[in-house]
């Protein structure tokens, strides 16, 4: 009997409870789509950032070369004592690569080469641009990659021979392509790590390995200090400019979401506010003639509560799907790619209307102080 009364409420006032539905259902709708946003913005913005490049640095302390040489012997490093503890903690969304450096001459012209693991350079620094084709194999010493502007500067094209020369060694290579990274890296020569270790006779030896963690900043710290803890000899740096870029602007993202998310909240609290001020107008009548047939004020109020929790609970879970669906579009829209909706999400929509429904149901306390007999006298 009792939920029949609620459901009969529900059919009676429907043209002032269906303003309350639309307040709960829009604003359920935002809510529910800002909170996808922002349990999936962290995974969107570690990918974004992680387009920008390697963010951990392991080198030596202090790294230091020699000016027209190849690298100093206090900034070389065993890369054995490097790469096999990285290797062991490394999971499948670390990147990693040694790099090796040397100033060789080519065309009488002075340029860098960078040895390292050329089938991870992609991985490294997926932005990069590349005209021909990327080295898959580690071991290809016959192949190299240029920097678009040394390839401007001395006249190369992808295919063309490369001829480097340092002291009195040489090494030569065939261009698969042309590296665009928009940056420094455009001057420089890749090639094969063992090559540019034959050419600087440093076998076995490496300036520094540089890798690419996708995850929160959070996490990269993590990472970066339980480097450290296995590496005690070598210095451990985060690239703080993308660690610290990313961290202060998924704070940002998260203030922002949480300010729209309790304004939000109130505005949504105060159109059921008025609804129910007039409800309550209206249904003074009804209430005097149930407390007059011996209705408890508890029993009464209790079927108004009920009718405003059905409401809300109505209006969040509809509005949770509608906030499924607005995620998706806001994930498409600002990372081009779609934010899948979280289940978790639902719920706590669902409990947060309900809330703000009976938050909106305040007025309904001026029913319990209705006397009988002025509404029988029609007062």
């Amino acid at each position: 009997m009792f939920w029949r009364l609620v459901f009969q409420l529900l059919r009676g006032n429907r043209a002032r409870l269906t303003v309350a539905i639309l307040a709960l259902v829009s604003g359920s709708a935002v809510i529910s789509g800002l909170l996808n946003l922002d349990l999936g913005v962290e995974y969107q913005l570690t990918q974004q950032f992680r387009t920008l490049g390697p963010n951990i640095v392991i080198a030596a302390s202090p790294i230091a070369s020699a000016p027209g040489s190849g690298p100093a012997d206090s900034a070389l490093i065993n890369e054995d004592a490097v790469l096999i503890p990285v290797q062991k903690i490394a999971g499948p969304d670390v990147s990693f690569a040694p790099f090796a450096f040397v100033i060789a001459r080519t065309q009488d012209t002075q340029v860098v080469v960078v040895g390292t693991w050329l089938d991870q350079l992609r991985n490294l620094n997926p932005t990069w641009k590349l005209e021909g084709n990327w080295i898959s194999s580690r071991d290809d010493q016959a192949e190299c990659l240029v920097g678009r502007n040394a390839a401007r500067q001395l006249h190369l094209t992808s295919g063309s021979r490369l001829h480097v020369q340092y002291l009195a060694r040489n090494s030569d290579c065939t261009i698969s392509g042309i590296v665009d990274s928009g940056a420094t890296d455009d001057n420089q020569v890749f090639m094969n790590l063992r090559a540019v270790q034959t050419l600087a006779e440093v076998p076995g030896k490496i300036n520094l390995v540089q890798l690419n963690v996708s995850a929160t900043p959070k996490v990269i710290a993590t990472f970066a200090t339980r480097l450290s803890d296995t590496l005690p000899k070598f210095q451990v740096r985060p690239i703080r400019k993308v660690t610290e870029a990313e961290g202060s602007l998924l704070a940002h993202i998260r203030l922002l979401i949480v300010a729209m998310i309790f304004l939000i909240l109130i505005l949504t609290a105060l159109c059921v506010l008025a609804t129910m001020a007039a409800l309550a107008l209206e249904r003074r009548e009804d209430v005097g003639l149930m407390k007059a047939l011996g209705g408890s004020i508890s029993r009464i109020v209790g079927f108004f509560v009920a009718e405003v929790g059905v409401l809300g609970a109505f209006g969040g879970f509809i509005g949770a799907i509608l906030g499924a669906a607005l995620s998706y579009w806001m994930g498409l829209r600002v990372f081009g790619t779609a934010i899948s909706p979280r289940w978790e999400v639902f719920p706590v929509t669902v409990l947060l209307m309900t809330i703000v429904a009976m938050a909106g149901a305040l007025p309904l306390r001026m029913l319990a102080e209705v006397k009988p007999a002025i509404i029988l006298r029609g007062e």
